[in-house]
């Protein structure tokens, strides 16, 4: 059918005006005055401040501390008082009494001083003290091990362990956060793209509102037939369909969201209405130099590799450990009694008198277990190493496909950008056909289904882009995801 010149200056008006102001691309991200924004960099603030598995995360700091606190406590100095008395018959047999204070050093070494006081008509010998002092006696010495343990021993062993333990558990910390953010990362930009989508979906619903709305009117005064009010009136039940399974998507992207947030007391948060994702300011593809400094970054501070490098040196501290087994013990003690203060005060120091000198020592014959022991560690050193030089080749292999997907979806996004444009000059096109009697309704309805499909498919590229470049962050082990927080 015809159409007379009003209708078709009505319908190019509307359809200029409406396309003009809704559905241009670059006002799409226009943020409403009732919005509230909430960035990706605040985003990851609050999951990381918030989130329980972020606290939870963050015990493993202190965890580490105690750890090395409890290895410590192997070198506080030590007071041992004893205190011996035997009376029978009425008979005083010995009084005996020692009381001294152990210092335990990181170095091969064990300082003592002390004071003893032996009386009795039965004392042995060995304990007996003159009365000059009123039977007492002053020492301080040190115990020097020449043998097994002059390198290392258990306790500057399990120090070091201790200290070890806690770059373990930073590098396990940066894991879990990384993971954490990655999860938030993609349920923010799936929020993000819900969003956007649904406001396009709305556009597209107001717009075929006002098509039908404008097309019953003329109808009504007989410039447009019956069956284009029927055909428009099925273009906006068509948006409309669109327009609430978008919300529905919409909404449960916020609930998903939700789950991220928590305040600070621990209780969560629900996302309020008001706040709406926002894009990323640019896209961009980073560099081959900029890749190899991932990559470099990725072998020496990839929190699984860092894990693996830090057990392989406690297990070095155990192989070490072991091999000093391997040697005969040998202990040297040696006590100045009376020196270099007596119970009185007088100083003197005379390393060759009043003084008490003991060796220890001890060897297996076979070695078996030390051998065995020793052997043992160095099987899971080897063992060890082979699963570092595998993770690392999954690790640097992984950020390369990371990479190449994200240039990919970056060139992919780019030519959907273009085909929106595109599809927008059609759609102008076909606006001018239709002022010129050429085009009618169905044709711009297409043209805009068209373009309507074209933007949301570009959104959802443009949200697949910001997961895939947190993707490359993750693979690469970048703390926080790259985001700089505090």
């Amino acid at each position: 059918m015809t159409r007379s010149k009003p209708v078709f200056l009505s319908a190019c008006l509307l359809y200029s005006a409406a396309l003009s102001a809704q559905f241009s691309t670059d006002t799409l991200f226009a943020v409403p005055d009732t919005a509230h924004v909430l960035t990706l960099e605040n985003f990851y603030q609050w999951v990381i401040q918030n989130h329980p598995v972020a606290r939870q995360a963050a015990l493993l700091s202190e965890v580490a501390r105690q750890e090395i606190r409890l290895a410590r406590g192997h070198f506080d100095p030590k007071a041992e008082i004893s205190y011996l008395t035997k009376n029978f018959n009425n008979i005083d047999y010995y009084e005996k009494f020692n009381a001294q204070l152990k210092f335990q050093t990181l170095f091969p070494l064990d300082p003592s001083v002390g004071v003893e006081r032996n009386t009795g008509q039965y004392l042995n010998q060995e304990s007996f003290i003159s009365s000059q002092y009123n039977f007492r006696q002053l020492y301080a010495g040190v115990a020097i091990p020449l043998g097994q343990g002059l390198i290392t021993d258990a306790r500057r062993a399990a120090l070091r362990q201790a200290e070890l333990f806690k770059d373990l558990t930073e590098a396990e910390q940066v894991a879990i956060i990384n993971k954490l953010l990655l999860e938030a990362a993609k349920e923010y930009w799936n929020w993000f793209y819900h969003y956007y989508h649904y406001r396009l979906q709305d556009r597209g619903v107001a717009i075929a509102r006002e098509i039908f709305e404008r097309t019953q009117l003329n109808a009504q005064l007989g410039e447009a037939s019956a069956i284009d009010t029927v055909q428009a009136k099925i273009t906006l039940q068509t948006r409309l369909i669109d327009q609430q399974e978008a919300l529905l998507g919409f909404l449960n992207a916020g609930v998903v969201i939700s789950t991220f947030l928590w305040d600070s007391l621990g209780n969560p948060v629900d996302l309020p209405p008001s706040w709406i994702p926002v894009p990323e300011q640019d896209m961009f593809v980073i560099s081959d130099k900029e890749l190899d400094e991932l990559r470099n970054r990725a072998r020496y501070n990839h929190p699984e590799l860092r894990k693996l490098s830090v057990k392989l040196m406690q297990l070095d501290v155990e192989r070490r450990l072991a091999a000093e087994f391997l040697k005969p013990k040998l202990d040297l003690k040696y006590f100045l009694l009376n020196q270099p203060f007596d119970p009185e005060g007088n100083t003197r120091f005379l390393p060759t008198e009043d003084y008490k000198f003991g060796l220890d020592f001890s060897f297996p014959l076979f070695l078996r277990k030390e051998r065995a022991k020793l052997a043992q560690t160095k099987l899971k050193i080897t063992s060890l190493e082979y699963e570092r030089v595998l993770t690392e080749r999954q690790v640097i292999n992984n950020l390369q496909a990371t990479y190449n997907s994200l240039i990919t979806i970056a060139a992919v996004t780019t030519n959907q950008r273009e085909m929106v444009n595109n599809f927008e000059r059609l759609l102008r096109a076909e606006l001018l056909n239709l002022q010129l009697g050429e085009s009618d309704l169905f044709k711009i309805n297409l043209q805009l289904d068209y373009l309507l499909r074209t933007q949301g498919k570009w959104l959802k590229l443009l949200s697949d882009y910001s997961k895939q470049k947190a993707m490359l962050y993750w693979a690469a082990g970048v703390r926080n995801l790259g985001q700089e927080l505090r």
